[in-house]
């Protein structure tokens, strides 16, 4: 139990600015309770903005609430994953040979590709999430999207190999297996009980995984954190829209 409670911190410090001061150890174990846990953190901070939204829905008008969520939503990650999704969009955006593009990945710096990249993305999320909200569903819909966002993370080190034998998304490959993700999609699964509707961002999830997935390998050959990051965040925009479209046109 002590691996488990380790490794969720360490999940904690890893997808997220709240801070966590132990020093938790880096072991394959702790490794593997953190990726199971990835879901449950994104479930924590899908939780924490939908209560910003609960708390505000009466005080703000729409336009206004949505760009405090959003800005909430960036501020609780420390625009992490927006990080890896820069990258990856300069890297793609280059037309360059393999090796140049690893290259590009890694530059720290941010080129004309990942700065539009950034721009859209936010600008898809807001809008999204506004017409969510003006369709009547509750903010508390931000808890599975944000979750299942971080399930994605962990299906791409599951289901495709790293790129290169370095790096994070290597580190934490040599610890997870088919297990780990079934452990960390089960409190999706028991979810389904309880609300149905999950099914459609569940399968429209597996969907985003596996094409994206193949792109990537296509692309790199493989993934690494940044390739990791950029799914997260396309996995959210992808469920923000599946949600969206299950209000707008199953529930209207």
């Amino acid at each position: 139990m002590k691996d488990a409670g380790f490794g969720a911190l360490l999940a904690i410090q890893f997808l997220t600015r709240l801070p966590v001061t132990l020093a938790c150890p880096w072991t394959p174990a702790t490794r593997r309770w953190a990726a199971r846990a990835y879901p449950l953190v994104g479930a924590l901070v899908g939780a924490i903005v939908a209560l910003a939204g609960t708390l505000l829905e009466g005080w703000l008008p729409l336009p206004l609430l949505t760009l405090a969520l959003l800005s909430l939503w960036v501020a609780l990650t420390g625009g992490l994953h927006l990080d890896g999704l820069m990258d990856l969009a300069d890297a793609l955006g280059s037309n360059a040979p393999l090796e140049k593009r690893w290259a590009i990945m890694k530059d720290p710096q941010v080129g004309s590709f990942g700065m539009l990249a950034l721009v859209f993305q936010l600008a898809w999320k807001a809008a999204l999430l506004w017409a969510l909200l003006a369709a009547g569903a509750s903010p508390w819909w931000l808890v599975p999207v944000v979750a299942l966002g971080r399930l994605a993370a962990v299906g791409l080190l599951v289901s495709q190999p790293a790129a290169r034998a370095e790096g994070l998304a290597h580190a934490w490959q040599q610890s997870l297996g088919r297990r780990d993700l079934a452990l960390a999609a089960l409190p999706a699964l028991a979810c389904l009980v309880f609300v149905p509707a999950l099914a459609w961002l569940l399968a429209g999830l597996a969907g985003f995984v596996i094409i994206y997935g193949r792109a990537v390998r296509r692309a790199f050959g493989g993934i690494n954190g940044d390739i990791v990051g950029a799914a997260i965040e396309g996995g959210e925009l992808w469920l923000l829209l599946i949600a969206w479209s299950w209000w707008s046109f199953v529930m209207a």
